[in-house]
Parts: structure tokens; C-alpha cells; sequence
């Protein structure tokens, strides 16, 4: 029987880092949380920046749970696990985009008090878990996308903050639109990283047709 003595065995299950299991329970908590402050809030404001932080942080509810799911498995599934998350942050990417076209064609003014208030919230609670992420950041690929959707969102909470001043500023919906847009670019982009990172870790674990016995 073959053993990984001498050497690393990619289809056995990595060692758990227990601090970073704990970290993404309380990531999970957070944005878990934070969904429901900022769906209730955004509806109420009529702000799509909000409503997109919103469904963001439902999303990387779900990408930290998975994320603890596949944490001791091998590492061809934790690299499948990233790709698919990857895939959905650029849905996310794809309807925030929409979203920001709806409420440009609706005329939506959103109410600045409640996006600065909520904006700030939003941006404790990711810069918070951003900064337990730190460490973690240029590890595999599943590591990878989970500190990329925490750096992206504390930056999504700048920008919701920043609209709110435009908004208060102007009377208009023009700098929520702006910043859904790019949040939504962000979710993008975000996912192109992951999903070539992922599909780069996918293809230096397959064994080439050369080296396989027949």
C-alpha cells in the first residue's frame, strides 16, 4: 500500500486550520445578519446599492458555509467548490447590473440617511472579517474567494457611503446607480480571479494522459 511519507498526497484531506474554521463561523454569523439589516433597510430607502450590499451578503453567507463544508475535504474539491463559487459571484456581478438599469429607468430616489447609516454599519462588520481574513488571503482558491468577497464588499460599503453623500448632495438617484454599478463590476471581476485560479489549481491536479498506466 502506497503512502504520502515522503512526500504531499493531493487526494488526501488537507489539516483543518481551526482558527480558520472559527473565522468562518463568524463570518457566516455576521453576513448572515447583516442580509437582513440591509434588505429590510434597503427596501425601505428605495436604494438599489443597498438592496445589492444586501444580496451580496446573503451570498457570502452561503460562500462561507460551503466553505466550512469542503474545509477537510481534498483538495480537487475545494478547487471545484471555488470554481462554482466563482460562477455565482458573477451572477451576482450580472444582477446587480440589472438592478441599477431598472432604477435608472424608474427614476428611484433613495433616501440618504438610512444608505450613510446602514453604509457604515455594513462597512464594520466586513472590514471586521476582512481583517480576521488577512492571513488567509494567498491560500488555495477556495481561501482565495473568500477574502476576495470580504475586500470587495468593505469596498462596496465605502462607495455605499460615499452615494449617500451624492445623493444628499444632489437630490437625485444618479450616485446609487453609480455605485451599484460598480459593485456589480466588482462582483465581475471578483469571479473572473476565482474562476481562473480555480480552473489553474483543477488542471495541475488532473494527471496528464502521458503518465497514467494502462
Amino acid at each position: 500500500m502506497a503512502d504520502c511519507c515522503t512526500g504531499p498526497c493531493s487526494s488526501d484531506k488537507p489539516p483543518v486550520d481551526a482558527r480558520y474554521r472559527r473565522i468562518l463561523w463568524i463570518a457566516l454569523v455576521v453576513n448572515a445578519g447583516m442580509f437582513f439589516v440591509e434588505l429590510i433597510s434597503g427596501w425601505h430607502a428605495g436604494s438599489v446599492s443597498l438592496l445589492a450590499d444586501a444580496v451580496d451578503f446573503f451570498g457570502d453567507a452561503g460562500n462561507y458555509a460551503v466553505s466550512l463544508f469542503v474545509l477537510g475535504l481534498a483538495p480537487v474539491w475545494r478547487s471545484r467548490t471555488a470554481l462554482g463559487k466563482g460562477l455565482i459571484m458573477g451572477s451576482y456581478g450580472v444582477f446587480v447590473l440589472g438592478s441599477a438599469a431598472y432604477h435608472l429607468a424608474s427614476g428611484i430616489v433613495p433616501e440618504s440617511s438610512t444608505m450613510g447609516v446602514i453604509g457604515f454599519l455594513a462597512l464594520l462588520a466586513n472590514a471586521s472579517v476582512a481583517a480576521l481574513l488577512y492571513a488567509y488571503r494567498e491560500g488555495d482558491a477556495n481561501m482565495r474567494s473568500v477574502w476576495l468577497c470580504s475586500r470587495n464588499d468593505a469596498i462596496g460599503n465605502i462607495a455605499v457611503m460615499l452615494a449617500a453623500l451624492g445623493v444628499y448632495g444632489t437630490g437625485s438617484g444618479w450616485p446609487d446607480i453609480a455605485v451599484a454599478t460598480l459593485m456589480g463590476t466588482l462582483g465581475l471581476t471578483g469571479a473572473w480571479s476565482v474562476v481562473n485560479h480555480a480552473r489553474r489549481e483543477l488542471r495541475a491536479e488532473t494527471p496528464s494522459p502521458l503518465n497514467t498506466k494502462i
